[in-house]
């Protein structure tokens, strides 16, 4: 296995462990916060975890696809999934920059992955 789909792994491996942090901090820090204070109707009670958590969702697959790239059948979609997690990561980092002012460790380890995958990317294309 090259040095590219080892970086690929890499950023995979950041992004689930992100991932898993993300959603037990969210929980604890803001969703029961919000849910404990107000009173919502049931629905809005239901759909408020899983709003907050689809980027936890969304940052683990990517981040299992990542790691599972080694083992796709062409190049073509190791590279799509390179573009469309390295997006999420790249959107998911820039988003934590700006949200917390980069008082936050999240948007460093999102954008070492997205540098990752890019790196890997760019290595894999030539």
């Amino acid at each position: 296995m090259s040095s590219f789909y080892w970086a690929l792994v890499g950023a995979g491996f950041i992004g689930t462990i992100v991932s898993i942090i993300h959603g037990i901090a969210m929980h604890k820090r803001m969703i029961t916060p919000i849910l404990g204070a107000a009173k919502f109707p049931q629905s809005t009670r239901r759909l408020v975890p899983l709003l907050l958590h689809f980027t936890t969702l969304c940052w683990f697959l990517g981040g299992a696809a990542l790691m599972a790239t080694p083992f796709f059948p062409n190049t073509a979609s190791v590279l799509t999934t390179a573009l469309f997690v390295g997006g999420f990561y790249l959107f998911g980092a820039v988003g934590n920059f700006w949200g917390t002012r980069g008082r936050h460790p999240g948007w460093i380890l999102l954008a070492i992955a997205v540098a990752l995958i890019a790196y890997a990317s760019f290595g894999i294309m030539r």
